[in-house]
Protein backbone atom coordinates (compact mmCIF):
# COMPACT_ATOMS: atom_id res chain seq x y z
CA UNK A 1 0.00 0.00 0.00
CA UNK A 2 1.22 3.11 -0.84
CA UNK A 3 -0.09 6.66 0.51
CA UNK A 4 0.61 9.01 -2.76
CA UNK A 5 -3.04 9.57 -2.60
CA UNK A 6 -4.93 10.69 0.13
CA UNK A 7 -8.30 9.48 0.69
CA UNK A 8 -9.03 13.53 0.74
CA UNK A 9 -7.73 13.86 -2.69
CA UNK A 10 -10.20 12.17 -4.36
CA UNK A 11 -12.76 15.00 -3.11
CA UNK A 12 -12.06 16.75 -6.19
CA UNK A 13 -12.73 13.82 -8.79
CA UNK A 14 -14.79 12.23 -7.66
CA UNK A 15 -17.49 12.22 -4.55
CA UNK A 16 -16.89 9.91 -1.54
CA UNK A 17 -20.27 8.19 -1.30
CA UNK A 18 -19.46 6.82 -4.80
CA UNK A 19 -16.26 5.68 -3.68
CA UNK A 20 -17.71 3.61 -0.80
CA UNK A 21 -20.32 2.28 -3.21
CA UNK A 22 -18.41 1.10 -5.36
CA UNK A 23 -15.66 -0.12 -2.97
CA UNK A 24 -18.04 -1.15 -0.38
CA UNK A 25 -16.60 0.47 1.93
CA UNK A 26 -13.45 -1.82 1.33
CA UNK A 27 -10.59 0.36 1.79
CA UNK A 28 -8.53 -2.60 0.87
CA UNK A 29 -9.96 -2.66 -2.52
CA UNK A 30 -8.88 1.57 -3.13
CA UNK A 31 -5.49 0.76 -2.22
CA UNK A 32 -5.22 -2.15 -4.79
CA UNK A 33 -6.68 0.31 -7.21
CA UNK A 34 -4.34 3.18 -6.07
CA UNK A 35 -1.34 0.66 -6.39
CA UNK A 36 -2.16 -0.61 -9.61
CA UNK A 37 -2.60 3.17 -11.07
CA UNK A 38 0.90 4.11 -9.68
CA UNK A 39 2.60 0.83 -10.95
CA UNK A 40 1.03 1.95 -14.28
CA UNK A 41 2.14 5.04 -14.24
CA UNK A 42 5.57 3.68 -12.82
CA UNK A 43 6.07 1.75 -15.87
CA UNK A 44 5.45 5.20 -18.52
CA UNK A 45 7.83 7.76 -16.34
CA UNK A 46 10.47 5.46 -14.97
CA UNK A 47 12.28 6.05 -18.65
CA UNK A 48 13.52 9.16 -18.08
CA UNK A 49 12.05 10.53 -14.23
CA UNK A 50 13.29 8.95 -10.73
CA UNK A 51 10.03 7.19 -10.51
CA UNK A 52 10.63 6.15 -6.49
CA UNK A 53 10.86 9.90 -5.35
CA UNK A 54 7.84 10.97 -7.55
CA UNK A 55 5.61 8.89 -5.91
CA UNK A 56 7.03 8.89 -2.22
CA UNK A 57 6.29 12.06 -2.17
CA UNK A 58 3.93 13.26 0.19
CA UNK A 59 1.42 16.18 1.02
CA UNK A 60 2.30 19.45 -1.08
CA UNK A 61 5.80 17.92 -2.34
CA UNK A 62 3.66 15.70 -4.31
CA UNK A 63 3.47 17.25 -8.15
CA UNK A 64 -0.35 18.22 -8.65
CA UNK A 65 -0.02 17.22 -12.44
CA UNK A 66 1.17 13.89 -11.67
CA UNK A 67 -1.66 13.34 -8.67
CA UNK A 68 -4.32 14.44 -11.34
CA UNK A 69 -3.15 11.79 -13.46
CA UNK A 70 -2.73 9.46 -10.70
CA UNK A 71 -6.39 10.09 -9.39
CA UNK A 72 -7.42 9.68 -13.02
CA UNK A 73 -5.83 6.53 -13.37
CA UNK A 74 -6.98 5.04 -10.09
CA UNK A 75 -10.54 6.10 -9.91
CA UNK A 76 -11.16 4.33 -13.35
CA UNK A 77 -9.92 1.57 -11.77
CA UNK A 78 -12.16 1.93 -8.45
CA UNK A 79 -15.13 2.43 -11.43
CA UNK A 80 -13.94 -1.04 -13.36
CA UNK A 81 -13.97 -2.68 -10.07
CA UNK A 82 -17.12 -1.85 -9.19
CA UNK A 83 -19.24 -1.43 -11.64
CA UNK A 84 -17.65 -2.46 -15.00
CA UNK A 85 -20.99 -2.14 -17.23
CA UNK A 86 -20.92 1.70 -16.77
CA UNK A 87 -17.58 2.05 -18.09
CA UNK A 88 -18.75 1.55 -22.29
CA UNK A 89 -18.50 5.46 -22.42
CA UNK A 90 -18.49 7.95 -20.03
CA UNK A 91 -16.64 10.56 -18.21
CA UNK A 92 -13.98 7.90 -16.48
CA UNK A 93 -12.91 6.22 -19.80
CA UNK A 94 -12.31 9.51 -21.54
CA UNK A 95 -9.85 10.61 -18.28
CA UNK A 96 -8.25 7.36 -18.25
CA UNK A 97 -7.32 7.71 -22.08
CA UNK A 98 -6.55 11.15 -21.94
CA UNK A 99 -4.01 10.20 -18.78
CA UNK A 100 -2.18 7.09 -20.61
CA UNK A 101 -2.33 9.61 -23.38
CA UNK A 102 -0.32 11.92 -21.19
CA UNK A 103 1.76 9.13 -19.96
CA UNK A 104 2.72 8.06 -23.63
CA UNK A 105 3.82 11.70 -25.03
CA UNK A 106 5.64 11.81 -21.65
CA UNK A 107 7.30 8.66 -22.40
CA UNK A 108 8.55 9.53 -26.02
CA UNK A 109 9.94 12.83 -24.84
CA UNK A 110 7.14 15.35 -26.39
CA UNK A 111 6.08 15.79 -23.17
CA UNK A 112 8.32 17.19 -20.21
CA UNK A 113 6.86 17.52 -16.42
CA UNK A 114 8.70 20.57 -14.85
CA UNK A 115 9.51 20.33 -10.93
CA UNK A 116 9.87 16.60 -10.98
CA UNK A 117 13.20 15.04 -10.52
CA UNK A 118 14.80 13.49 -13.71
CA UNK A 119 17.07 10.51 -13.57
CA UNK A 120 20.97 10.71 -13.88
CA UNK A 121 22.17 10.93 -17.53
CA UNK A 122 23.47 7.75 -17.56
CA UNK A 123 20.15 5.80 -15.85
CA UNK A 124 18.43 7.12 -18.86
CA UNK A 125 17.01 4.87 -21.19
CA UNK A 126 18.08 5.32 -24.89
CA UNK A 127 16.26 3.90 -27.80
CA UNK A 128 18.03 3.76 -31.05
CA UNK A 129 16.50 2.59 -34.10
CA UNK A 130 18.85 1.75 -37.03
CA UNK A 131 17.49 0.95 -40.46
CA UNK A 132 18.94 1.47 -43.79
CA UNK A 133 17.46 0.77 -47.28
CA UNK A 134 16.64 -2.42 -48.17
CA UNK A 135 19.28 -5.27 -50.00
CA UNK A 136 19.55 -4.71 -53.69
CA UNK A 137 19.46 -7.40 -55.43
CA UNK A 138 20.66 -7.07 -59.20
CA UNK A 139 21.56 -10.31 -61.11
CA UNK A 140 22.56 -10.18 -64.66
Amino acid sequence: MTHFIDPSDYDATVHKEIIDALTRGDDAILDICEDRAIEEMKSYLSARYDAEAIFNARGSERHPLVLMMCLDIATYHIYSAGNPQKMQNGIRKDRYERAVDWLKGVQRGNISINGIPLLEEKERSKEFLYRSNPKRTNHF
